[in-house]
């Protein structure tokens, strides 16, 4: 996998004590970012997915192509006040403090397969609150799927109450 390779790790960001995973620097070099685009297309599409839901910003980032590649379509879960109501909102704690991501309320995604894809699973808070969102919306929850898991927080402790499997690419 020559993406990990353009990594990034950034000390104390967002705040002291903690050690970001940056794979911007992915999206800049064609080679790498085709290689995790095929990489995370290989991961998901065994699942059949009918949308790949993405939580704000980098999961967008990787939803998009992605869901072109499977034919499915893509739901962006925004940071609050980002979207126009009728949302459903759902609050969560992050490695670093508490935030809340909303949904648009639609009635697209009852009984669709749904994946949610972000490229860090870290304390697990994030894909969480995506995955009672997508219940809200009658969607089924067939996987979890990211770049980096970091194993030391323990996120995929959050999700093992849900029947979904949690695919990573890479564990650190």
């Amino acid at each position: 996998m020559a993406w990990i390779d353009y990594l990034r790790e950034i000390p104390d960001f967002p705040e002291p004590g903690v050690l970001f995973r940056d794979v911007l620097p992915v999206l800049a070099e064609p080679a790498a970012w085709k290689d995790l685009l095929d990489s995370l297309e290989h991961l998901i599409r065994p699942l059949r997915v009918d949308a790949v839901m993405a939580p704000e910003a980098r999961g967008f980032l990787l939803a998009a192509p992605v869901a072109d590649r499977l034919g499915a379509s893509v739901v962006p879960v925004r940071k609050a006040g980002k979207l126009p109501d009728p949302v459903f909102k759902e609050k969560y704690t992050l490695e670093y403090g508490e935030n809340q991501l909303e949904v648009e309320v639609t009635d697209r995604l009852k009984g669709r397969r749904v994946v949610i894809v972000d490229d860090v699973l870290a304390t697990g808070g994030t894909v969480r609150a995506c995955a009672n969102l997508a219940e809200r919306l009658e969607a089924e929850v067939v996987g979890f799927a990211f770049l980096i898991e970091l194993a030391a927080l323990h996120g995929r402790d959050r999700l093992d109450d849900h029947p979904a499997p949690v695919l990573t690419l890479v564990t650190l």
